[in-house]
């Protein structure tokens, strides 16, 4: 895969393909610019060596009609101060304006086009579109590897009409980590997944078992596997259909030798209200005492030590998914715990999906980790080995 390094682009039109995706607060206001920041690096290198970029995004899910909610004009003006320079922001992502504007770009100068999204012919893959959507530029960048395994006119068809086409810093990154750093680790590896469900994850799980040396097993989906194993689980979040899946990834962690944690004690309450963010009465049970009435909703104190103990004597850390509903405050001890054990620890951390992120920031561990994915669902498929089209569709 070549990048922005293995190519000149002075001088040209570079269709830069990135992932502002950021999420909106009830205002409509940017919540997390976390992404954006991970696009600037190679914004900044195109521009310092005379490119003439045109950015490219989605935002949301429009749905194939222009949406005002979801246009992209704030994110210039965000864009405008993480770079410290203007930007030139079209009403559209193809016809007049945009020609014009692209047209008269000089070096070093930025323009951003309208959701992209905002037509279906995006999403489609439709050719007629990505061939308009590539008409303002001759060549390609890709640095959104958060929509790398969806097979879109701005991920893929693009490139059908553009050359070069290459990799920006964050691809790059991405596939150092997710990839060279997970399939040759420093050893031991240690994966730490969590989250809702184990269908999320069937695929990861069982890949992730051809190359770990410890998986840590928590949230929601860590109730699946009691079940599994014939627990009292009460009330918890579980996967009835997906017990059998959990006994076959039991099975294979005993024959490739990982060695599978689960918790040994949970948090549980008689009540969750998601709305007010409030739980009703919480205690701490073992493993095999979770009461009919009562879910798990974090994992107990001695999990917390025994994931921790695991977490220091690794050299390498892959985190996915919370360990409870950290969202709710006096339900994130495990999770914020985990979080600090692997940013205190002295090892290579990967950290992957929104919820894993949003935990180590308001943990105040981020400074502390070695990489955060951007992906979300092409993290997953990329580290289940699947080929991610947007890649695939680069210069080799």
């Amino acid at each position: 895969m070549k990048t922005v390094k293995d190519v000149s682009l002075s001088g040209k039109r570079v269709l830069v393909r990135v992932d502002f995706n950021v999420p909106l607060d009830e205002h409509g206001a940017i919540a997390d610019t976390t992404r954006m920041v991970a696009a600037l690096p190679t914004i900044r290198y195109l521009a310092q060596n005379g490119a003439r970029i045109i950015l490219v995004s989605h935002l949301g899910r429009p749905k194939g009609e222009k949406n005002p909610k979801y246009s992209l004009r704030s994110v210039a003006k965000v864009l405008e101060t993480l770079l410290g320079q203007s930007i030139l922001f079209c009403d559209d992502c193809l016809g007049e304006e945009v020609k014009r504007v692209t047209e008269n770009l000089q070096d070093g100068e930025i323009a951003l086009l309208e959701n992209v999204r905002f037509y279906r012919g995006e999403t489609d893959n439709d050719p007629a579109f990505a061939r308009k959507l590539a008409s303002c530029a001759e060549a390609y960048v890709n640095d959104a590897f958060g929509t790398a395994h969806r097979a879109h006119a701005s991920t893929v068809g693009v490139t059908a009409h553009l050359s070069p086409c290459v990799a920006g810093f964050l691809i790059e990154k991405e596939i150092t980590y997710l990839g060279d750093k997970i399939s040759h680790p420093q050893r031991p590896l240690t994966v730490i997944l969590g989250g809702a469900k184990v269908s999320d994850k069937i695929s990861v799980i069982d890949a992730l078992l051809e190359k770990a040396d410890c998986m840590l097993i928590g949230g929601a989906m860590a109730y699946t596997f009691s079940a599994a194993l014939g627990h009292a689980i009460g009330d918890s979040l579980v996967e009835m259909d997906k017990v059998d899946v959990a006994l076959e990834a039991m099975a294979k962690a005993k024959r490739k030798n990982v060695q599978m944690l689960f918790p040994i004690d949970h948090v549980v309450s008689s009540h969750i209200d998601f709305p007010s963010r409030s739980v009703g009465d919480l205690k701490i049970v073992k493993e095999d005492e979770i009461p009919a009435g009562y879910s798990g909703v974090d994992i107990g104190p001695q999990t917390i030590e025994l994931f921790g103990r695991q977490i220091v004597h690794s050299k390498t850390v892959l985190w996915n998914g919370p360990m409870g509903i950290f969202e709710i405050p006096s339900c994130n001890v495990g999770t914020f715990a985990i979080a600090k054990a692997i940013a205190g620890a002295s090892l290579t951390s990967i950290v992957g999906g929104g919820d894993s992120i949003k935990a180590i920031h308001e943990s105040g561990c981020a400074a502390n980790i070695s990489f955060m994915s951007t992906g979300g669902g092409a993290s997953l498929e990329y580290l289940e080995g699947k080929v991610l089209p947007g890649i695939a569709a680069l210069d080799a």
